[in-house]
């Protein structure tokens, strides 16, 4: 199977030497795009959690994990803004956070001025735990940009400004 990179190669090649139709470009870029955006998400997925479920959070899940990176480190959360940052119920939310909290990754609190509302905090396992999947992405990101120039990474951030979008739509339904 020919990989990735020198389907791109290739393709790139017949476009400077004209050798290729615009469809046939098209249809060719679309295919590696999809291919490539499928078996990176794949990839993205697989070495998080390999990388962040370690022997020392095998308690916990990838999703459990990004929980954690939703409640964040600076001030208390409160449990509907969570669940609104990662598009799920209360209801999901309330469930894991039973788990993280007898886990002892979070501590949850009410209010002192409004008693309906339920605010999560960090323990100091919680924070270790933040911090070590803050540093995978880290890693991630720092691999994606080493060698692009300015320019480069301006069109990479187009891209993926452009494919989020995409995402959102589609949630809303405006894509079907």
């Amino acid at each position: 199977m020919v990989s990735d990179r020198k389907r791109l190669i290739w393709l790139r090649g017949m476009v400077q030497t004209g050798d290729l139709e615009v469809s046939t470009i098209e249809k060719t870029t679309s295919r590696v795009l999809n291919e490539m955006l499928v078996k990176l998400f794949n990839n993205i997925m697989d070495a998080e959690e390999k990388a962040i479920i370690t022997e020392e959070y095998k308690d916990i899940t990838n999703n459990d994990m990004h929980i954690i990176e939703a409640i964040g480190i600076e001030e208390p959360r409160r449990m509907s803004d969570i669940a609104k940052r990662l598009n799920v119920t209360m209801g999901t939310l309330t469930t894991n956070m039973n788990s993280l909290e007898e886990k002892g990754y979070i501590i949850r609190e009410r209010s002192k001025t409004d008693k309906r509302v339920v605010l999560v905090v960090l323990t100091p396992k919680g924070k270790k735990a933040f911090c070590h999947h803050r540093g995978f992405h880290r890693n991630m990101i720092k691999a994606i940009v080493r060698g692009l120039d300015e320019d480069e990474m301006k069109v990479m951030i187009k891209c993926l400004l452009n494919l989020n979008e995409f995402f959102e739509k589609y949630e809303n339904g405006q894509f079907q």
